[in-house]
């Protein structure tokens, strides 16, 4: 008898272990990259501030909640001088509406100038959600910050990772510890991810449990709208907390004034021209901040 028991103890270890060592994929796609290193101190916005990793804070203990920003697939800093001074002015606008702000480069500390035209050192769509998700883990430990009221804001690239970062699975499987309470994308692509190495996947999956807000533009011919609603109104109507807009006569970018009536050659060939609107960028603020203070209520003070 005692034999028997020794035997299935022994078998009992034996599955643990194997259970324990089976491989994430997700986890495993992140390791081509590595992790990047955040800010301890908060910086301060000047008339020479430029685009870079950085963390702002508004005036005061807090704790505030805060946002992660992630930005769109040419990175903070781009070639022959150029920098993205869009992510800069959404931080500024995030601090003063009271959150503590992270903005993150996935792909400067990495060598890596753009991932527009697909993964590039390692920095593949699981790596930017670990990013964002390591960065929410960050600003946990400041104290300035309440922990329990942590979003995650992405454009373009950054917005893709925002969803797949909504989505249980992905978002169990790339946590450092608690996940964000909510996530909003401008913009984002919604076609089907085709790996070089590895099967197809989809950006938008039935099993966002996050609240989850998409805004789009009619004209956007880089990220059709109609690729995510496909996939957003199905997804709803399974139970997902997801939420979107679309704003008509409106292009990919509409918030990046420096880089009014740019043209290129997407990633899948078609030709792209990005038209600045301030009036729509203005909006899209409005539209964010009230889905946020919707999900992210602050707490109730307690009475005596």
């Amino acid at each position: 008898m005692r034999f028997v028991f020794y035997a299935w103890f022994v078998i009992a270890l034996f599955v643990g272990a194997v259970h324990a060592q089976t491989p994430n994929p997700l986890m495993s796609s992140t390791q081509l990259a590595k992790d990047l290193r955040f800010p301890a101190q908060t910086s301060t916005f000047s008339a020479f501030s430029t685009p870079e990793m950085a963390m702002y804070k508004p005036e005061g203990p807090g704790p505030f909640p805060a946002l992660v920003l992630q930005h769109q697939c040419g990175g903070l800093k781009g070639e022959r001088g150029w920098i993205n001074a869009s992510m800069l002015e959404w931080a500024r606008k995030a601090v003063a509406q009271g959150y503590v702000v992270l903005l993150i480069d996935s792909l400067s500390a990495r060598g890596v100038s753009s991932v527009c035209m697909g993964a590039k050192g390692g920095v593949n769509f699981a790596r930017g959600v670990r990013d964002t998700l390591q960065a929410a883990e960050h600003l946990r430990q400041q104290t300035y910050v309440d922990p329990d009221r942590i979003a995650m804001v992405g454009f373009s690239w950054g917005g893709m990772n925002a969803i797949l970062g909504s989505s249980t699975a992905w978002g169990e499987a790339l946590a450092v510890d608690a996940r964000f309470k909510a996530a909003v994308a401008f913009y984002p692509g919604c076609y089907p991810i085709r790996p070089a190495n590895g099967n197809p996947y989809e950006i938008v999956r039935r099993d966002i449990d996050r609240p989850l807000l998409v805004l789009m533009g009619s004209k956007d011919t880089e990220t059709p709208p109609e690729d995510c609603i496909s996939r957003l109104e199905p997804a709803k109507t399974a139970g997902a907390p997801v939420e979107w807009h679309v704003y008509e006569n409106t292009t990919h970018c509409w918030d990046c004034k420096n880089l009014h009536n740019y043209s290129k050659v997407d990633l899948r060939g078609t030709q792209v021209v990005y038209h600045f609107d301030e009036g729509i960028t203005q909006d899209s603020e409005r539209r964010m901040f009230d889905f946020l203070s919707r999900t992210m209520p602050p707490k109730p003070k307690a009475t005596r």
